[in-house]
Formats: C-alpha cells, sequence, structure tokens
C-alpha cells in the first residue's frame, strides 16, 4: 500500500456515515433536485444522498405529499413530479403563464451569443437532448436552454423513456421571428460546421 493510497483509505474512514433518519434522508433530496436539470431516477437519487432506493422511495412520497399539501401545510407552486422514470421539480402548470412572464420580464431583448449558437444548434438538430447540444457547442448549456424555454423559442418534445433525458425542439414562436412559415425554408448548414454525430454514437445520455 502506498502513501497515498493509505491517504485515502483513512480520509474514507475518517468520514462519518450520513444519517438514515427519514427527515435527513428528505432534506438531502431537497437539496438535489433544487439543482438537477434532468429528472433523476430513484436509483441516481440514492447513490447521491447516500440511502437505500427504498428509504429515497418512502422520502419522495412524502415530499409529494407535502408540496401537494396532504400534510396539512399549504400547497406549493411547484411540484415534485415523475417524468420518463426520473425525478425532478417542476412549475405547477396553472403557474406556467405568471412565470413567464416574469422571465420575459427580466430577460434582455436580444439574445446573447450563446443563446443564438445553443439555438441554432436545436433548430438543425432537433429533436435533441441538452447533452447532444452540449456536445456540438462543446461547453456546458444548461442555462442558455433555460433561457430559450422561458422566451418560448423552443420547448420540451418528449422525454426519452430508457435516458430520462429530455429532448427540446423549436417552435411556433420562433419561426415568426425569424419570418418564415417552416423549419425547411432554414438555409443549409455550412458544411464547415461540425454538427456533433461523431459524439452521438454510443454517447450515454444522462
Amino acid at each position: 500500500m502506498t502513501d497515498d493510497t493509505a491517504g485515502v483509505d483513512a480520509a474514507e474512514a475518517e468520514a462519518p456515515p450520513r444519517s438514515q433518519e427519514p427527515a435527513d434522508i428528505a432534506r438531502r433530496l431537497e437539496a438535489i433536485l433544487m439543482i438537477i436539470d434532468e429528472p433523476q431516477s430513484l436509483v441516481s437519487l440514492a447513490a447521491a444522498v447516500g440511502a437505500p432506493v427504498a428509504s429515497v422511495r418512502r422520502a419522495i412520497e412524502e415530499l409529494v405529499a407535502d408540496y401537494d399539501g396532504d400534510r396539512s401545510g399549504p400547497r406549493r407552486g411547484f411540484e415534485l413530479r415523475e417524468v420518463g422514470g426520473g425525478w425532478r421539480f417542476y412549475v405547477r402548470e396553472e403557474h406556467d403563464d405568471l412565470v413567464a412572464e416574469f422571465v420575459n420580464g427580466q430577460a434582455p431583448s436580444r439574445l446573447s451569443q450563446a443563446a443564438l449558437e445553443t439555438l441554432a444548434v436545436i433548430a438543425y438538430k432537433q429533436p435533441v437532448s441538452r447533452s447532444q447540444v452540449a456536445s456540438i457547442r462543446a461547453v456546458n448549456v444548461d442555462s442558455v436552454v433555460r433561457t430559450l424555454l422561458a422566451r418560448g423559442l423552443i420547448t420540451e418534445a418528449f422525454t426519452d423513456p430508457e435516458t430520462g433525458a429530455i429532448n427540446y425542439r423549436t417552435t411556433d414562436a420562433l419561426l415568426g421571428h425569424l419570418g418564415i412559415n417552416s423549419l425547411d425554408e432554414l438555409p443549409p448548414i455550412s458544411p464547415l460546421l461540425d454538427d456533433g454525430s461523431a459524439g452521438f454514437e454510443g454517447e450515454t445520455i444522462r
């Protein structure tokens, strides 16, 4: 055993085990759910919070009931919803227009260069997942995708049942902004532009 290996083993041995109390598991789940952009399976969430899958399932059920107002508390403006075998926070449907109005009011009138590039990728490759767009642009596109969703230029097309990855497509609003009737009217994509297709084969979409 090398000194480096011994140091790692010692650090792992000193790390205190995570509490398995239901309330503690629920709090850790909330922390993870607050930052994810794609639905996560029970197995993934269990690994993230260091708790058995059965305990995480019970905690999820309790959180859903809590947010829905079934535990004597108020019904929240968001919900914990299962989509494509994974769990994620969503704004409740009745508040979609309110949130869109607020975000549009806060957003600048013009899209950034990063947003325009991401929108172009989605327009030409749709339906396409967030990870595929990131593969093409070689950068993280999470915040940009959220901006395009809020501006109504793209929408969720479907969720892959196997991976849980959300696939996106452009909306009619984009056609209106571009002054075209169909995506067929888009100019041919430059042959010099890497379309990222080589990166799609064998890619694990998360």
